[in-house]
């Protein structure tokens, strides 16, 4: 800099000592934080006067504050939540404590000053409470007295069920206020005192109720209110809604946007229009008027077409006696597959990942159950005390060594057996006592593996028998027992049929043609992949690659056409694809990323026609000289989850050979589809179908004939 002023070097007699003119509105930025950068890099959130001013004086009402008020100053400066600690006391003309970080840190220290100081609030984040509460759990009754604490207030991050609970046994005459609120919005928008233990088996402490004038709404994904009990997006306008990102007009239109119920709206004196600030938060509203906290959307997340809340699993990882603290993530593995990971810090005694996937099995299906669970002595944390998700480790997804040693194949099954599995999850070494779900194995992957036992062994194998018998031990036994009996010999093999006859459809093919007979033109069935390649493209090896597969894959040259009155398949001889390339370059960069993701909208939203058209479109969208997006849309009827995975694992392999000129690697295919197709309708019918019919009959005996 070109000059250092010190101050405390000035004369401060040449300054007024009248006091600051009140020349700022309400609606002008008092202050501006940066987010935490949890989900994304942080933005600057700048926050008005008015939405500062009335967050204070709201809580003076909702937890009666006087000026014999005491406050800690206990969050960092570069938090929002440090406006309020410092400047309220100020306004009721208590005392604010500044509490060096060593202290906050320090539980010992941190208590001490709690008594001395006779604080009548102090506000903590989770973590910091937890270590407190450790430290006067070893204190005695009188050691541990708290007498001048009015209110406990927990902030920042989700308090568990466990943690309010433990402080209520320990003080319950001190409430617990579990307050919520983004940084976007003046500190707390909501906040749920808890006067007494909750139930144990209650998953959630709710975030409660908005704070005076502020306008809470929960809404879908196209902002429509949603009922009580139904999940969606906490949504808040009001006082304390800021004024937009700082030098981020992109972020900030996203974020803020005019509110859709105005008349449901206290708009700030001095605005013209009221905003809705997007949380990005799950929430909904349960019946007594209060909100539960679901976790942030961004942690909702789809595996195998399953949407799973990460925030109800790690609920009830916290109902476990033996964990302390839980994240749970989604990660892939080196396969590029999407897993979960649950990371967990257990408390004092020791707790065995057998033991946790015991308690989660009895209260989730198998696609909510974490692949790996990784145990730590802590969880990393930013400054501003949050999870730090991205310091996380990486888990090891053969997770055997802490707990079973590794048991070699005993017989010959066993090996083959265990051949099969290392190649379906992708590892090196599986032993007879390994569970299948427990070292990756999913329902899709499952689907896989019995295929492949099917082929090897020449037996017809239950897909239920690897969730009955999930160990290479107890599989090999129930293979055994099924080979020595005659039921379970394999069906006859899938052979190829002449084309010149009408080609059935398989029977998911038909559920699918019945849909789109009942609603034509309707997308919901279209599968979007996009795949961003970096580097030098060579378009035309690309498209030759697509061909090559369209060609390879008869059902990708299929249509479907009614002949007396029976669907059936049309199979092209030949079709070739062109392939369009959209040039996007010349827009700048946010133009650009708008567009991709327009384009891939309008893909997602264009419907087939599956009785005249290909149902496989793929386009180019060139971002740059190195750098092309690959969109291409499918429909559900001649693919799948599983046929994804073989389309992208072709191209890989095509396009690496025909970039250089090589020939096709891929062999020829012994069977095709309709093959397949033919071979179900065949088997499916006589003992064979009644035996399906009468299993699922007793399944289901006694279920509900309606949906509720």
């Amino acid at each position: 800099p070109d000059r250092v002023e010190l101050y405390n070097k000035h004369d401060f007699d040449k300054f007024p000592k009248e006091n600051l003119g009140e020349n700022q509105a309400g609606t002008a930025p008092a202050y501006m934080m940066y987010t935490s950068g949890s989900t994304g890099l942080p933005k600057g959130a700048m926050i008005r006067h008015g939405g500062a001013i009335n967050h204070i004086y709201a809580q003076f009402d909702a937890l009666g504050f006087t000026e014999s008020f005491n406050f800690l100053q206990t969050a960092p400066a570069s938090s929002d939540i440090s406006v309020w600690q410092f400047l309220a006391p100020i306004l009721t003309g208590g005392k604010t404590v500044i509490v060096e970080t060593e202290t906050v840190c320090n539980p010992q220290k941190l208590f001490k000053l709690i008594q001395e100081e006779k604080a009548t609030l102090v506000e903590f984040v989770p973590v910091v409470l937890r270590g407190l509460l450790d430290y006067i759990s070893h204190l005695s009754t009188h050691e541990r007295l708290l007498p001048d604490l009015k209110w406990m207030m927990v902030t920042g991050e989700s308090a568990s069920v466990e943690l309010v609970n433990q402080w209520l046994k320990l003080y319950p005459s001190i409430p617990v206020v579990n307050a919520y609120g983004p940084t976007e919005a003046a500190d707390d928008i909501t906040q749920f005192i808890v006067e007494k233990p909750l139930p144990e088996n209650q998953r959630t402490v709710p975030i409660g109720k908005p704070l005076a004038n502020l306008n809470l709404y929960i809404l879908d994904s196209q902002m429509q209110l949603v009922p009580i009990g139904v999940p969606g997006e906490i949504c808040v306008s009001g006082f304390g809604v800021g004024v937009g990102y700082w030098k981020n007009e992109e972020k900030t239109k996203l974020s803020f946007v005019p509110n859709p119920f105005p008349n449901m709206a206290k708009v700030l004196p001095g605005t013209n229009q009221d905003f809705i600030y997007k949380t990005g938060d799950l929430g909904r509203w349960l019946p007594d008027g209060t909100i539960e906290f679901l976790g942030r959307i961004d942690h909702q997340v789809k595996i195998r077409g399953f949407r799973i809340e990460l925030g109800e699993i790690e609920a009830l990882l916290n109902q476990h006696s033996n964990v302390r603290e839980t994240v749970v993530m989604v990660r892939e593995d080196s396969r590029g597959d999407k897993r979960l990971v649950a990371y967990i810090v257990p408390n004092q005694h020791s707790v065995l990942i057998s033991d946790l996937r015991n308690f989660l099995k009895e209260k989730l299906p198998e696609y909510m159950m974490p692949s790996a669970f990784v145990l730590l002595e802590a969880l990393p944390l930013t400054p501003s005390g949050k999870v730090d998700r991205r310091s996380l480790p990486a888990p090891d997804w053969l997770q055997r060594n802490q707990e079973q040693a590794y048991t070699a194949p005993h017989t010959p099954v066993e090996e083959v057996i265990s051949g099969i599995w290392t190649q379906v999850l992708g590892v090196d070494q599986v032993g007879v006592d390994d569970n299948f779900f427990e070292v990756g194995g999913h329902s899709l992957s499952a689907t896989q593996l019995i295929s492949r036992l099917r082929t090897v062994f020449q037996i017809e194998l239950p897909l239920r028998h690897i969730f009955e018998f999930p160990t290479v031990a107890t599989l090999a036994k129930a293979i055994a027992q099924i080979q020595q009996s005659k039921d379970g010999l394999l069906y006859s093999p899938i052979l190829p049929i002449p084309r010149d006859r009408n080609l059935p459809l398989s029977f998911a093919q038909e559920r699918l043609w019945f849909l789109d007979q009942l609603q034509p033109n309707n997308p919901d069935y279209n599968i979007l992949a996009a795949v961003r390649l970096v580097g030098s493209l060579n378009i035309s090896a690309l498209e030759q690659s697509f061909n090559k597969i369209v060609q390879r894959h008869e059902v990708l040259r299929t249509n479907f056409a009614l002949v007396d009155g029976q669907p059936v398949q049309v199979i092209a001889p030949n079709l070739t694809l062109k392939i369009p390339l959209v040039d996007l370059q010349l827009l700048p960069e946010t133009e650009r990323n708008a567009e991709v993701l327009r384009l891939a909208q309008r893909e997602t939203e264009l419907p087939f026609n599956l009785a005249q058209e290909p149902l496989l479109r793929v386009t180019v969208l060139k971002l740059d000289v190195s750098e092309h997006v690959v969109l291409f849309a499918i429909h559900h009827i001649v693919c799948d989850g599983w046929s994804t995975g073989i389309l992208t694992q072709e191209l890989s392999a095509l396009y690496e050979a025909f970039s250089t000129r090589k020939q096709s690697p891929l062999p020829e295919l012994p069977i095709q589809y309709a093959d397949f197709a033919n071979w179900q309708r065949q088997w499916l019918q006589g003992d064979v179908l009644e035996t399906q019919i009468a299993y699922w009959k007793q399944q289901l005996a006694g279920a509900p004939t309606t949906l509720d």
